[in-house]
């Protein structure tokens, strides 16, 4: 399949270089366009912000215990406890779709209630430290907080009304506690760990705190003058920790991790960001696609633009990623702040392949209420944020 896949990509570059007009004037204009989005993401996003999340979800893969989460999901666990993991968790365990898929259909087959296993199944690919980050430093922190914030409640909501709704069938089913291997046993602290994970967290809000606004007085001035010496100072710190706290082969593994979410989540990111500077162009520079179309879609907070932002973004796949420099040429050529934020909530967690796997994994009816519940709080979410956001 790989292979497969490797020859479709060398034909589809070959056709493209082959048959797209190059010589004119739109079609020049877009691929410059491709690659001054590009520049941009290399010189604004990638060192402060994109590289330290890296190192921080490479942590959090290396040494937190999927299995320290996953046993929170079974029929003896307080309920309570289980959506307040699950709401969480994509932040601990997964990075996209593809990863959370598997451990979905584990933990519901294993005899996670409906309710946790889909606050689960949303919150996998929707909540994850490297989409928020970036979203917070290309689209504005408003957006970032709009977006962890619905995520979490997202996945709660969606988990009870999932109860609520198929209570019978769920009672129904073999109830039992799911196994998890029991975590080695770790020479640190929790509070060792918490420092640590709290030390790269800090380093990436201080190396990616933008400049404020010219007329801006107080702390934040300060903040932006001396952030380069916190960061030194703060970097200081964590080689410290990881000298007194950590072995060496601890250390290789959590720069292997690293450089395994950087080999996956890079080439997309890439492609993406070159796709969406081609078709939509930056803010303020079109591209191919005029933006009279994008502003008669998705202009304004009609709720017929955020049903269709939400509608879209469930049946689109998204690569890790992806949905964010794509989100950033629309709403450069009108796209409102609402249906954006619709995009966000309903994209990354849902798509027609990821539908399709759902469904053998907890049949069609439950599938189609799950979608139709995110569409739905996608859309209302949208709205209630336009309003705001104007």
């Amino acid at each position: 399949m790989k292979e497969r896949i490797k020859l479709l990509l060398i034909a589809g570059v070959f056709l493209a270089a082959y048959y797209i007009p190059w010589s004119h004037p739109l079609i020049r204009q877009s691929g410059l366009e491709a690659f001054m989005m590009l520049q941009e993401y290399a010189r604004q996003h990638v060192l402060t912000c994109l590289i330290p999340a890296f190192f921080i979800a490479g942590a959090i893969a290396v040494f937190v215990s999927q299995g320290s989460v996953l046993k929170y999901f079974g029929a003896r666990a307080s309920k309570i406890l289980s959506y307040s993991v699950a709401s969480v968790s994509g932040s601990i365990l997964a990075v996209c779709s593809c990863t959370v898929l598997p451990l979905f259909a584990g933990i519901y087959t294993r005899g996670a209630g409906i309710g946790p296993a889909t606050a689960f199944l949303y919150s996998g690919p929707a909540i994850n430290i490297l989409a928020i980050t970036l979203t917070a430093k290309v689209l504005g922190w408003q957006m970032g907080l709009a977006r962890a914030i619905g995520a979490i409640f997202f996945a709660i909501v969606t988990g009870l009304l999932m109860a609520l709704i198929f209570r019978k069938d769920d009672a129904a089913r073999t109830s039992g506690q799911i196994y998890v291997p029991e975590a080695n046993a770790d020479h640190r602290s929790l509070l060792q760990d918490s420092l640590y994970l709290l030390t790269m967290v800090l380093i990436l809000v201080f190396a990616a705190f933008a400049r404020p606004a010219s007329d801006a007085t107080g702390l934040w001035p300060m903040i932006f003058a001396y952030k380069w010496y916190i960061t030194t100072a703060l970097l200081g710190i964590l080689a410290f920790m990881l000298k007194a706290w950590f072995t060496k082969n601890e250390c290789v593994n959590w720069v292997e991790s690293t450089w395994g979410f950087m080999k996956q989540i890079f080439p997309l990111l890439i492609g993406g960001v070159l796709v969406a500077g081609f078709l939509l162009g930056r803010p303020g520079h079109p591209a191919l696609i005029p933006e009279q179309y994008v502003q008669s879609l998705l202009g304004g907070n009609s709720i017929w633009a955020n049903l269709f932002a939400s509608v879209a973004g469930a049946l689109m796949y998204f690569a890790t990623l992806t949905e964010i420099p794509i989100l950033q040429g629309l709403i450069g050529s009108g796209m409102g702040k609402g249906p954006a934020l619709a995009l966000l909530l309903a994209g990354p967690a849902l798509s027609l392949p990821n539908m399709l796997v759902i469904g053998s994994v907890m049949g069609v009816k439950k599938t189609v209420t799950f979608c139709g519940i995110i569409i739905i709080m996608s859309t209302i979410a949208g709205l209630i944020y336009g309003s705001f956001a104007g």
